[in-house]
């Protein structure tokens, strides 16, 4: 019989009406239980706490509101009559794939925990619940559940406007530079993205020349901060056979490669003086020569160029071309950075989760309210590129499906070095304890630079022999492998 509170017909039998509870959360719960004592605990509990609530008392009426109605969270009997729990799991994610669904069961044995798990549930109470427990774990099932559909319609929305599929966000900022990314991408002209470093410049460019006329031919980055001086003209404009030493054979330069298509110059700023003009000729010409060649080569090539440095004071310091500057400045795109777009923390968070759970074979990771909290408190100096990274750290150390704070690395959590080593080392002089300190940040920036110290000494604006006298004074451990000066 169906279990309802409210003195109206039902039009289904074994099917409970849904209600609005007062104080809705917004949030839809079914619960599908056979023992009536159950389905009034849940739904005394859940209403207190402002969910909207629908019942079944077996699975062929809970699979029947499923095919008619959304939810955000399934509380699922293991010991149905007829059909069980875990047998009912297939249809259900077949109805509503990324519903989370939570198992209740008086026989929580490993078996029957490992089954539903791997049947697709999200998690498991046994009962008698522990209510704050079992409320906990369904705000966090909801939570994820949410961010994830909404990073999906955020997506789905962006790729029918744009066709942008890997740039997330939501807040004013971002939808300001979507709009900006759909007006420029169509035209010829150059464009100098300008942002912090991990701001995502070259997604940018990349969907400038997806949503682009060019967008069948070659889409061509190259960081020219990363290639030496002597080798970057090669790089962009080839050679002929013996124009240096180690060159045996003739090859094409990027400007060949990208023909009809689109270059992307990443870290222009960093580009020598020299390589600047020859750059400049090949804008206002749009031809060049081979390195050791004699004869002009004609292109059509779209110049899409992104700094981290302020071109207009490298421009007045005398370290870049003022008439380069305006040749690719006709439309500038600033990036903004990651704090003056916190609205976007948590879908890019939720995001990230999502990819490199299932890169690393994992169930599905959401985020738990304090580390939900330190993220949104954080300055992100390094970007969208540091919350990847911190996300990618989160999932990989986890061993449960909720991300806490103490699985976040040191510097957003706010911890610092002194405390631990304070607690170890009482006896250290004031000397000591500052070397110690000194010797852990560096140790730390140089993993997360995967020991490039020429990167490291940049990080810490100052001069790599500095940098490298003190790694030897105090004896910083250096890992080999991996290691890029």
């Amino acid at each position: 019989m169906l279990e309802s509170t409210e003195a109206e017909p039902v039009e289904a039998p074994k099917l409970s009406a849904s209600r609005t509870l007062r104080d809705s959360t917004g949030a839809h719960i079914l619960i599908i239980d056979d023992e009536a004592a159950i389905r009034e605990s849940l739904d005394t509990l859940l209403t207190l706490e402002g969910f909207e609530i629908s019942m079944a008392v077996d699975g062929a009426s809970g699979i029947d509101l499923l095919s008619r109605n959304h939810y955000d969270l399934l509380l699922l009997d293991l010991a149905l009559p007829g059909e069980s729990g875990i047998d009912l799991l297939p249809r259900i994610k077949e109805i509503q794939p990324e519903l989370p669904v939570i198992m209740i069961t008086a026989y929580g044995t490993v078996g029957n925990v490992v089954d539903a798990i791997r049947a697709g549930a999200e998690n498991f109470t046994q009962k008698p619940w522990d209510n704050e427990k079992l409320l906990a774990d369904i705000r966090v099932a909801i939570s994820r559940h949410r961010a994830e559909e909404e990073v999906i319609q955020l997506k789905r929305t962006l790729k029918q406007r744009y066709n942008f599929e890997n740039i997330v966000g939501k807040s004013e900022p971002m939808l300001r530079m979507f709009d900006l990314i759909g007006q420029v991408a169509p035209s010829r002209s150059t464009v100098l993205i300008q942002g912090e470093s991990g701001t995502g410049k070259e997604l940018i460019a990349k969907a400038l020349h997806s949503h682009s006329p060019r967008r069948d031919k070659p889409f061509v980055p190259v960081n020219t901060g990363a290639v030496p001086s002597e080798l970057l003209e090669s790089t962009l404009f080839g050679h002929v056979k013996g124009a240096f030493t180690s060159a045996v054979s003739s090859k094409k330069g990027l400007f060949e490669v990208a023909n009809g298509g689109t270059l992307f110059l990443d870290e222009i700023g960093t580009m020598g003086m020299d390589m600047q003009a020859k750059i400049l000729r090949v804008l206002q010409d749009r031809r060049f020569m081979h390195l050791g060649g004699t004869s002009e080569i004609q292109v059509d090539v779209r110049i899409i160029a992104a700094t981290n440095v302020n071109l207009q004071q490298a421009v007045r310091d005398g370290r870049f071309r003022e008439d380069l500057f305006y040749r690719l400045n006709v439309i500038c795109l600033e990036l903004p950075p990651l704090r003056a777009r916190r609205e976007d923390i948590p879908l890019l968070a939720a995001h990230f989760l999502k990819f490199y759970a299932e890169e690393n074979g994992m169930e599905p990771r959401t985020l738990a309210p304090d580390a939900l909290r330190v993220l949104m408190d954080y300055e992100w100096p390094g970007n969208v590129r540091e919350l990847e990274n911190s996300m990618e750290r989160g999932v990989v150390l986890s061993t449960s499906k909720t991300i806490t704070a103490d699985l976040l690395p040191s510097q957003l959590t706010g911890s610092t070095y002194s405390a631990s080593i304070l607690d170890h080392r009482p006896d250290a002089s004031l000397f000591d304890l500052m070397e110690e300190i000194e010797r852990r940040i560096i140790a730390d920036r140089l993993e997360r630079c995967h020991w490039n110290q020429t990167e490291a000494a940049e990080y810490f604006k100052i001069p790599l022999s500095t940098l490298n006298q003190k790694i030897k004074r105090l004896n910083v451990e250096i890992k080999k492998r991996g290691l890029r000066d």
